[in-house]
């Protein structure tokens, strides 16, 4: 039963390719564990696990590792986006779009100009 309460935060570790993930439930407890790609994608897991279980849920345990801590995230850019919106996105914070710029300066020029495709360095802050 803990399993289909929780199926939502399984189903996002699958959509986020979640790397050696494991499922067990005994005695009312999920234990959950993988390696995510970066911070962010960890975080996004626990905030799930918060919205279904509260902020200290006795019926999962989770175990989830991070491969890449060098960075906060990696950000593919979408038509129309700017540096505020991808910085409110993973910070919270649109003011926060200097710590990419800067991150990126090697393919970024000016703050104001981005592009599609472009593969940004979202930092640790």
């Amino acid at each position: 039963m803990v399993r289909a309460k929780y199926q939502g935060v399984l189903d996002l570790g699958e959509k986020l390719n979640i790397q050696n993930g494991d499922v067990s439930e005994s005695n009312g407890v999920l234990t959950v564990k993988g390696t995510a790609a970066n911070q962010y994608e960890k975080n996004l897991l626990w905030d799930e696990i918060k919205a279904i279980g509260g902020n200290k849920p006795s019926d999962i345990v989770a175990d989830i590792k991070v491969a890449d801590t060098s960075v906060f995230a990696r950000h593919t850019v979408k038509s129309g986006e700017t540096l505020g919106a991808i910085a409110k996105q993973y910070y919270g914070n649109a003011g926060k779009y200097n710590a990419i710029f800067k991150a990126n300066t090697d393919i970024l020029k000016d703050p104001d100009v981005i592009h599609p495709d472009q593969q940004l360095i979202i930092p640790n802050l």
